[in-house]
């Protein structure tokens, strides 16, 4: 059954920390990949705000290095070893995955339809949710490990010239990703009745 298989998919896809930046599939076969997935995810009214940047290379390393500077400045010394590992953990990967939600587009929307102008914000954070999951679970099914990170305002001022990011593009989440070194042990699940209701 195809939705079987769907589901399959779906369970591939893990936080995956242990990743190297040897190739799996060559770097243009992830960007069509990519491009792909932002295609076919939806959008409230069709808004298509969710953006993105791939970062491999120099630039994937540029990133993390950023990050590591502006973390030196906030983390105490005593626990930033760990840090510093984890970072360089991120950096080891094949690049990095950046997304955006185009605030202007955003803001223009609930200009455009005040009716739903508190909602757009959520919308917003919804639907590149959704792009996020379904690039991930794609790379998933590449045998591309990847996790999800959240260090928007640290590196928000940082990377926007450095990386010639257009204006309007406000940061929402960062995706390392690369080959697979290490599979990540299963997460307990709670009983599925604890989290699922139905009445007929």
């Amino acid at each position: 059954m195809i939705i079987m298989k769907y589901i399959e998919y779906l369970n591939q896809r893990h936080s995956v920390y242990a990743l190297s930046n040897e190739e799996v599939i060559p770097d243009d076969d992830i960007t069509k990949l990519v491009g792909s997935v932002i295609e076919a995810t939806p959008s409230a009214f069709n808004s298509q705000t969710q953006r993105v940047m791939i970062l491999f290379g120099p630039r994937h390393l540029e990133f993390w290095k950023i990050l590591m500077n502006e973390l030196q400045n906030i983390v105490p010394p005593e626990s930033f070893p760990r840090t510093e590992a984890k970072i360089n953990g991120f950096a080891a990967a094949r690049g990095t995955i950046l997304f955006f939600d185009s605030l202007d587009e955003t803001e223009k929307l609930m200009e455009q339809f005040p009716l739903y102008k508190k909602n757009f914000a959520l919308w917003s954070q919804q639907q590149n949710g959704m792009l996020q999951e379904n690039v991930w679970v794609a790379l998933a099914t590449e045998g591309i490990g990847a996790s999800l990170q959240h260090y928007n305002e640290i590196v928000k001022g940082k990377i926007e010239a450095a990386f010639g990011i257009p204006s309007g593009w406000d940061i929402i989440a960062q995706m390392p990703f690369g080959k697979i070194m290490e599979k990540p042990e299963a997460k307990p699940k709670l009983k599925l009745e604890t989290r699922l209701i139905v009445r007929e």
